[in-house]
């Protein structure tokens, strides 16, 4: 058998002359060779970097600019906010914060009661001192189903007020402030409340506008009676026939959404009562939550979070505020529940409360299914919409 020439030299000492053959690597041949396609041939160190592995560079290093600029936005809108928020919790008194219930774990994965307080005394010059909680509404979260409750508990309503005799519940705002709004409600309803937030609607139109306007589906045509005159001359005033709002989801400025939900008489509808107003105001605090809930929002978080809290004082921290904005996130508009407690109205406007509101408190709580209202005032609740 004919000797193979090895591919190296065998060296027994001493140094041995001669060039050590070389092994080229066997030419590998793709199937499209001979077809236009050209071979894949081995081209030694020092080749250029495929032009896929370059742009799956960029598009990584694109990437990591785009998480790094989310981080830095999201920090700068967090102190925006915070600024805000800490004037928002020096508004409200120590006494307020000692009457609350402490929240058990954390807002994203506990439930929380949070009581919204409105007032509009100083929308005009007229009530200035007028302290009266015009608004008053309970918010249960429920992070475990995705489901906000909400509850409208009307402000002629008779219950007891401690320390003053019974008297209308809004009047526990004007004789005691926050803290015996608190004490009142938590005795009337026996709820436990978390948290509160004491919108001066004066300024929430300020809020509103912050966020660009919110979008609230209005039931039906309504045409007001005349407060507030948008003119200057008491002679324009007497010929204008009062606000105006068309039936449809419709985009609201700040002022535009103020006026709707202080509306107390619809010329078109004479049997609205002060229950529909307080469903308008369930629909405009529900469309400022989703806006401020939203990703444009966050947008604007940098330049504007100051202004998203300016008309509030509240207990809530930032962390909680956020915590509670991705809970409204997260929830099903079409599951939310509606409710409404009731009275036995007289002809004076106020009345003492319905024997049927401890089956909406049980509804509200979750504790049995919704059901609607059977009379003009009475409680009831209702899925998707607020009740009218």
């Amino acid at each position: 058998m004919a000797r193979e020439e090895k591919p190296y030299r065998v060296y027994r000492g001493g140094r041995a002359k001669g060039k050590v053959p070389t092994v080229r690597p066997a030419r590998v041949r793709t199937s499209d060779e001979g077809k236009g396609g050209g071979a894949a041939d081995y081209r030694g160190p020092g080749t250029s970097t495929p032009k896929r592995a370059r742009w799956g560079r960029r598009i990584g290093a694109a990437l990591g600019m785009l998480v790094l600029l989310v981080i830095v936005w999201a920090v700068a809108g967090w102190f925006s906010v915070a600024g805000g928020v800490s004037d928002a919790n020096k508004r409200l008194t120590p006494d307020a914060k000692s009457a609350l219930a402490a929240q058990s774990g954390l807002l994203i994965s506990h439930s929380t009661i949070v009581l919204l307080l409105g007032t509009d005394n100083s929308a005009l010059a007229s009530r200035a001192g007028d302290m009266h909680s015009d608004s008053i509404l309970l918010l249960r979260t429920d992070p475990s189903h995705h489901r906000l409750y909400y509850l409208s508990i009307p402000r002629d309503l008779e219950v007891p007020i401690p320390g003053h005799g019974t008297q209308k519940i809004n009047a526990a705002f004007q004789n005691g402030g926050t803290e015996l709004a608190i004490q009142t409600i938590r005795d009337f309803t026996g709820l436990r409340v978390n948290h509160v937030i004491v919108v001066n609607f004066g300024d929430f139109k300020e809020l509103i506008d912050a966020l660009g306007g919110i979008q609230v589906d209005v039931p039906k045509p309504i045409r007001s009676n005349r407060f507030d005159c948008p003119y200057a001359t008491q002679a324009q005033c007497d010929k204008w026939p009062g606000w105006r709002f068309e039936k449809g989801n419709q985009h609201m400025n700040g002022e535009r959404a103020l006026i709707y939900s202080r509306i107390r008489e619809n010329v078109l509808d004479p049997s609205e009562t002060d229950f529909t107003r307080g469903a308008r105001q369930q629909a405009v605090i529900d469309a400022v939550t989703s806006k401020l809930a939203s990703f444009g929002t966050f947008l604007r978080a940098p330049f504007k979070g100051g202004s998203y809290v300016k008309p509030l004082a509240t207990d809530l921290s930032t962390s909680q505020l956020v915590q509670l904005g991705w809970v409204k996130f997260r929830a099903s508009a079409s599951s939310s529940v509606h409710c409404r407690l009731g009275g036995d109205f007289g002809g004076g406007g106020t009345g003492s409360p319905s024997e049927d509101n401890p089956a909406t408190l049980a509804m509200f709580l979750g504790r049995s299914a919704p059901q609607p209202p059977t009379g003009q005032f009475d409680p009831g609740c209702v899925i998707g919409h607020p009740l009218q």
